[in-house]
């Protein structure tokens, strides 16, 4: 697949994932993002055998265990914006998220979830 088609596709998927809530910078500015576009979007996230919803769990659980707060929130708000995962089902993730990855680290990340949950239904 030509650069160009498999950018797009990336910056396509990236903008569903996200659901328009993080920016993309534009191509040619960062390589980092580039490069994580054409590889992470086009064509990991785009591969058909498990949806963005099941994508976005496995990616909630690891980074919950890393204890990345800032990406736990993206992934969150995208979840609950795009109607992938309810706000009973993220607090039961971290509860599952707890007795893998331990209680501390999931704590830690309660408040984040709370906060983006409020945050969404609010509007």
């Amino acid at each position: 697949m030509p650069d160009d088609q498999r950018y797009e596709r990336g910056l396509a998927m990236f903008q569903e994932v996200y659901d328009g809530d993080v920016p993309a910078p534009p191509r040619g500015a960062m390589a980092f993002f580039d490069a994580m576009i054409e590889q992470t979007f086009a064509e990991l996230w785009s591969r058909e055998a498990l949806s963005v919803r099941d994508r976005r769990l496995v990616i909630i659980g690891i980074i919950a265990a890393l204890g990345e707060r800032d990406t736990f929130k993206i992934q969150v708000r995208a979840a609950l914006k795009k109607g992938e995962l309810s706000a009973e089902q993220l607090r039961e993730v971290l509860m599952q998220i707890a007795h893998y990855a331990g209680y501390p680290r999931a704590a830690g990340l309660l408040g984040t979830l709370e906060q983006t949950i409020a945050e969404v239904e609010k509007g």
